[in-house]
């Protein structure tokens, strides 16, 4: 069975907002679960709730030597987000995402590299998209809700804005060679996508923990083969 381990936010981590407690739990059978029961790929998550690609990359290079030869790395959820509070009280002012569009690129780059640089594959994972009406709604919780909607214009707004950073993923496989896994394309292959989500319309529910489970399954034997190729690893 291969191994990796995943770098990543609230979605690497498989995290759904829970309903019946009201709030954001580990799903009880993340895509990791899955993934190993079935003896597809077993998982060590390093994923930490809330975490950008510049947390990540700190965390990283503080972190004890790893076991698996590959490094999935799955960030842009919390880059590309808005402090919504400031949003829904200066709504007439421009607002700065947590990591600015090419910061963030060239966060991944870097932290590519610095996988390369401990002798371990880098594999970029493009974020899943969001929904966008849920999210709008489940951020404006308890602020203005008026003042965000006229700061983001067209809800479907910010669904562009955060599609923008998983290009910046597949910027950064480009500039680095580096293997990537667009996770973001499963979900959009969906004719339901919004059953896949939780109530945030951000981090994916149940049925899209096995979704992200089925979409890696069909992606191993492709990625097997790549990384047992030479071109995996550039020099």
């Amino acid at each position: 069975m291969l191994s990796i381990t995943v770098w990543g936010d609230s979605i690497g981590r498989g995290v759904v907002f829970d309903e019946g407690r009201k709030r954001y739990a580990v799903a009880k059978r993340t895509y990791a679960a899955i993934l190993e029961e079935k003896g597809i790929l077993k998982v060590d998550n390093r994923s930490r709730f809330g975490a950008s690609a510049a947390e990540g990359l700190a965390d990283f290079a503080q972190a004890e030597p790893l076991s698996t030869r590959v490094v999935a790395l799955l960030y842009g959820g919390n880059d590309c987000n808005l402090k919504w509070d400031e949003v829904a009280a200066r709504p007439q002012e421009q607002h700065a995402a947590k990591l600015a569009l090419p910061v963030f690129q060239q966060t991944l780059e870097t932290f590519v590299q610095a996988v390369r640089e401990r002798g371990h594959i880098p594999l970029l994972v493009t974020p899943p998209p969001l929904i966008a009406p849920r999210f709008i709604f489940w951020v404006s919780q308890g602020l203005d809700g008026e003042n965000i909607r006229e700061y983001v214009g067209n809800v479907q707004n910010i669904y562009h804005w955060q599609e923008r950073y998983a290009a910046a993923v597949h910027q950064a496989a480009q500039a680095t060679g580096c293997l990537l896994f667009d996770l973001r394309d499963a979900f959009l292959a969906q004719k339901d996508m919004e059953s896949y989500y939780s109530v945030d319309g951000m981090h994916p529910g149940d049925k899209g923990q096995q979704l992200i489970a089925d979409a890696i399954s069909q992606a191993v034997p492709r990625f097997r083969d790549l990384i047992q190729s030479s071109s995996a690893v550039p020099s």
